[in-house]
This record gives structure tokens, C-alpha cells and sequence, in this order.
């Protein structure tokens, strides 16, 4: 897949992630609507999501009004202070966590002294590095709205909080008239400072996932680090991890 915006199903767009695990870019959602569309995540620093913008605009799809996100981590929504202009979405547990990281002196030196004080600390901290060249303008935005369990928009996109051992805050954002289940990283593992040795994919949550009479039924998943996912080829990665 390019690194480029493009249909994936019905009003659903995908940004793609970067391949290279290092640069800590996941993919982000654009959810088309009449009403103005729905981002999910917001890229992982300031020029990301610049870049997510111009996409958006070349491909003609109405201005983002809401922005969603799945979890609380940095790389899902250090972008969004460039969207100043857009009600951001989150789970209460996430904004809560998100509120106390806007408090923080985010600056390189800043991350220097935290891996010096952790050194477990260091891939996400140099991937932020990576992704911040300029800190002129950069703040965490906490979601402007919260919710406990499920909302729905009234694009009819859905949010649903599924938790989990990657991130308290999981949330996936069901599309149903595009057959589309956006999962964010409900799946993985705890983030790498915090992982323990046997620590793999949720593949019960996965299963619960896709379980029709759990989930709905669904003809794409998407999480944010792999490249969209069939129903079917999402059944055989479960079934290749032991579920």
C-alpha cells in the first residue's frame, strides 16, 4: 500500500502506517460524512497529521469535524493540536491519563532525562524524537468529549471501549454501513516498557471481535500498525496465533 489516502471500503479512507516499526507511525481513519468527517486518531505529532490534512483535501472529502481516539498513546494522538478546530472524542480513563501527560515539559531534553531514568523507556521516547523535530506549538490535547461505554455519532459511527492489556482506554470504531471495524491496538501486547517475557496478542479479544453475534458482522479490520485485514485473513492470523 502507497503512502497515500485511499478508499477502503464504502465511506472509509486509510492512511497507512509506516512500515518501518521505528518511526512509531500508525495508520488513521477518515470517516466520510455530509456533516463533516470523522477522523480516527490523529497521526503522531503536528506534521503528520499536516500531511493527513493535504491528503484529505486532494481527495476531495468534506473538512474533519470530530476526531476519535482509540487510545490515549502518543502516537495516536500527538497530532492533535494541529486540528484546533475539531471536537476531539475519548474515553474517560483515557482523558484522564491524557490530562495529566498535557502537564508534562514534552521537549527533547525532556525526553533524554526520562530514558536516562528508564532506559525501557528508550524505543517509544526515540520514536518521539523522531516524530518531533519542532516543538514550536505543540501541546496534548485531552478529549473535549468523554465517554464510559459505547457512543454513537451522529455520522452512525460507533465507539465501543473494549480495554485490554495494551491500553485501559482501547476503543474500536465500528462503521457498519461500510462493513469496516477500526481497532486501534486493542490486541497488542502492553506497550515494550511495560511488557513481560510470554505477553502476545489478545486473541480472545480478537475472537470476541469476530464473533458476529458479539461484534456484528464486519468485512474489514483494521488495526494501526499492520495493513488492513479481511474477516477471512483476520480468522487465519487468529488461528496462526493459537486462537
Amino acid at each position: 500500500m502507497g503512502r497515500s489516502l485511499r478508499q477502503l471500503a464504502g465511506r472509509v479512507w486509510w492512511y497507512p502506517h509506516d512500515e518501518d516499526s521505528g518511526n512509531v507511525q500508525g495508520g488513521v481513519a477518515v470517516i466520510a460524512d455530509d456533516t463533516g468527517s470523522v477522523l480516527v486518531d490523529a497521526g503522531n505529532s503536528p506534521g503528520h497529521a499536516r500531511r493527513i490534512r493535504s491528503a484529505i483535501e486532494a481527495a476531495g472529502l468534506p473538512a474533519v469535524r470530530q476526531l476519535v481516539y482509540t487510545h490515549h498513546h502518543w502516537d495516536h494522538v500527538w497530532g492533535a493540536c494541529a486540528w484546533p478546530e475539531v471536537e476531539v472524542i475519548g474515553h474517560r480513563a483515557g482523558a484522564r491519563i491524557l490530562a495529566e501527560e498535557a502537564l508534562r515539559p514534552w521537549s527533547h531534553a525532556y525526553l533524554r532525562a526520562e530514558v536516562e531514568a528508564n532506559p525501557l523507556l528508550g524505543p517509544s521516547y526515540r520514536g518521539r524524537a523522531w516524530a518531533m523535530p519542532d516543538w514550536s506549538g505543540f501541546a496534548v490535547i485531552p478529549p473535549h468529549t468523554e465517554f464510559d461505554d459505547t457512543l454513537t455519532l451522529p455520522s452512525a459511527v460507533e465507539l465501543r471501549h473494549v480495554g485490554g492489556r495494551h491500553a485501559e482506554d482501547s476503543t474500536v470504531v465500528a462503521v457498519p454501513d461500510s462493513g469496516v471495524l477500526l481497532l486501534g491496538d486493542c490486541f497488542y501486547p502492553p506497550p515494550l516498557h511495560l511488557r513481560q517475557p510470554g505477553d502476545g496478542y489478545d486473541v480472545g479479544l480478537v475472537r470476541r471481535l469476530l464473533d458476529e453475534g458479539v461484534s456484528g458482522r464486519f468485512d474489514w479490520y483494521v488495526d494501526s500498525h499492520d495493513h488492513p485485514h479481511t474477516a477471512e485473513q483476520t480468522r487465519e492470523l487468529l488461528a496462526a496465533a493459537g486462537g
